[in-house]
């Protein structure tokens, strides 16, 4: 699947494919990554990167996440994806990130707009979820230009580098989408 957000702009289902640049982009990112995703570090070769592409199939497959590569002019620039769907409550998170030569650019912002439709028109979800560390600055950029409601934060919820983060939390519901985005 591919998702066309605007010329030279998509998103496309994660598959072996992506291995390499993923990998690349991954390994030339590791420091800023690193920061605030707690699994740069299990990603040391290219075996551990197929074996996550595997997963993130083997989950499409059971309709509960679909990981994206993020395609600028046909090169990989980032990957985001649509997280922990419960199908039954009708809810789903996204996460995301970039290389760091591409960011400040709306790339996320704009495959967040897709997804998030995406979420709510062609999979029915309910609620969309993000989740960022508080002291994430960028990440948390994104929630709030989107018109997400801040619910709150949760304390120590997530463990990066060893130590536990602080997390924000916030949601959009299908029927805030639209009035909040014209």
């Amino acid at each position: 699947m591919i998702i066309k957000i605007e010329d030279g702009l998509t998103l496309e289902l994660l598959d072996e494919d992506h291995a390499s640049a993923m990998f690349s982009l991954i390994d030339s990112n590791r420091q800023h990554l690193k920061e605030w995703l707690p699994w740069v570090d299990h990603i040391q070769t290219i075996e551990n990167l197929n074996d996550h592409i595997a997963d993130c199939k083997r989950l499409q497959a059971e309709g509960t996440d679909y990981a994206f590569a993020i395609m600028m002019n046909n090169k990989m620039v980032g990957r985001i994806g649509i997280h922990y769907i419960q199908l039954h409550n009708k809810i789903a998170a996204l996460g995301y990130w970039l290389g760091d030569g591409y960011q400040g650019k709306g790339i996320i912002t704009k495959a967040c707009i897709a997804l998030i439709d995406h979420c709510f028109n062609e999979l029915g979800m309910n609620r969309v979820e993000i989740k960022c560390a508080t002291g994430n600055v960028k990440s948390r950029a994104i929630p709030e230009k989107l018109n997400f409601n801040k619910e709150g934060m949760l304390r120590k919820a997530e463990l990066v580098n060893g130590q536990f983060l602080d997390l924000y939390l916030y949601s959009m519901l299908r029927s805030e989408w639209r009035q909040k985005t014209l």
